[in-house]
């Protein structure tokens, strides 16, 4: 499992920007499924996110 994990990783710091895209579009479709109702939290688990791929949030 940690060889997976070490590629995993490898490739997300490679492709940081494609990485931090997706993770945004993950969050507005979160935020549009449940109508925006946990916006503020669901922000803050993506920039999380983000933060820790690649050298961290590359879209806003």
């Amino acid at each position: 499992m940690g060889d997976f994990m070490d590629k995993a990783k490898d490739v997300a710091d490679k492709h940081d920007k494609q990485v931090d895209q997706g993770l945004d579009k993950a969050g507005d479709m979160a935020d549009k499924r449940t109508g925006g109702k946990y916006d503020e939290q669901i922000d803050k688990g993506v920039e999380q996110a983000q933060a820790r791929t690649g050298e961290g949030d590359q879209v806003r």
